[in-house]
């Protein structure tokens, strides 16, 4: 058994206390509520949930697409930075591409490694996107293909897939993946308003990395970043600070109530400045970005601790808020219920912070991590 003390978040605030796992599990949540500010200027650790990011390219050096070990060396990368658990996003690419992402996938899926990031399925980033607004994906975009699919999902499981509605036949195929039980959101898009709301009402749950390729707000014209500002319930952001400017996200943090983050990260996450590898693309890392030859931002180098410091100390969430925004609404939202929160009998994913909310120790399912691996 572990047990912890400090100031932990649990799902109805914070408690000075201590916290037990066992079995992989939280055991028992003890202790007095303690007020935020409280929290914030105290020297004491900080207990939170394990952060979890649903968008995740590569870390490391290692890229998603390469299948064979990536995913493993990817969420060793992220774990150290308190990621207890992600989804490996793979590229719009050829079939054969992916099945071979797909084939270094089947088995980080179905149980973790020591030391590494649990992976819980795969979120399919295209190919059944609009080739008008690939943004850093290579041009393999393609109609929707039922059998391509199928085949993909029995080789390691499909938890999230980005789809352009507004492509011929996508409307009506999204609808039938959502009720197979896909989840399904919006992106890589050139849909009009009226296309994002009626995705919505067909039932996409929300929208990969906000305003990023995607048809921008207008007041005549209000895009698809309109839809899901006016509508939506939940949506990825990249809070890199490069691919939304300060002041978007606080528009996006008003407007929509489980706004959660993603790194977007790729193999240059972790690493030095130099050239790395983003599906069949070669990137470049420099001045704290990733980007294309023409000078298009192709992922990020962003780790969610560094996400939690931006929301924090760049744009002013409480703690907790922040906390919520790289843990429980993602879970919430691929349905995964017993992660993303400090709750008695939910899996014992928790990062402890100091006061200036830097990692000291992550846990996964209740084994600590050896970050200096």
């Amino acid at each position: 058994m572990t047990r912890l003390a400090g100031h932990i978040l649990t799902p109805h605030g914070f408690i000075a206390g201590t916290i037990e796992f066992a079995d992989g599990r939280v055991a028992r949540i003890e202790g007095s509520p303690i007020g935020a500010d409280a929290v914030r200027g105290s020297d004491k650790p900080k207990v939170l949930p394990g952060f979890i990011d649903l968008h995740v390219h590569g870390g490391g050096g290692r890229d998603i697409m390469e299948g064979g070990d990536a995913a493993t060396r990817v969420a060793e990368l992220h774990v150290a930075h308190g990621t207890t658990s992600l989804l490996a996003t793979t590229m719009t690419a050829p079939v054969a591409d992916l099945e071979t992402a797909f084939a270094g996938l089947k088995a980080v899926c179905a149980g973790g490694s020591p030391n590494t990031a649990r992976v819980l399925g795969v979120h399919l980033e295209g190919p059944y996107i609009n080739a008008g607004k690939l943004g850093a994906q290579p041009n393999y975009a393609r109609p929707f293909d039922a059998a391509e699919l199928k085949r993909l999902n029995d080789m390691a499981p499909i938890r999230l897939i980005t789809v352009a509605p507004e492509v011929p036949g996508n409307m009506e195929a999204m609808q039938a993946l959502i009720a197979a039980g896909y989840k399904v959101q919006i992106g890589h898009t050139l849909g009009t308003y009226e296309d994002g709301v009626e995705a919505l009402a067909r039932g996409a749950g929300g929208f990969t990395h906000l305003f990023n390729a995607m048809t921008a707000l207008h007041h005549r014209e209000p895009g698809m970043v309109g839809a899901a500002l006016a509508h939506a319930t939940y949506s990825e952001i990249i809070p890199d600070l490069l691919h939304a400017h300060p002041g978007a996200i606080r528009v996006a943090l008003r407007s929509i109530p489980c706004l959660y983050c993603v790194t977007d990260s790729t193999a240059a996450a972790g690493m030095p400045d130099g050239q790395y590898r983003l599906g069949r693309h070669r990137v470049t890392k420099c001045l704290g970005g990733v980007r294309l030859a023409d000078g298009t931002l192709a992922g990020s180098t962003l780790t969610m601790d560094q996400a939690l410091r931006n929301l924090v100390d760049k744009l002013g969430l409480d703690l907790a808020d922040a906390s919520r925004r790289v843990s429980t609404f993602a879970a919430d939202y691929i349905g995964a219920p017993d992660r993303g929160r400090l709750a008695t009998g939910a899996w014992a994913d928790a990062v402890v912070l100091d006061r200036d909310l830097k990692l000291t120790d992550v846990y996964v399912e209740g084994n600590p991590i050896d970050r200096q691996r």
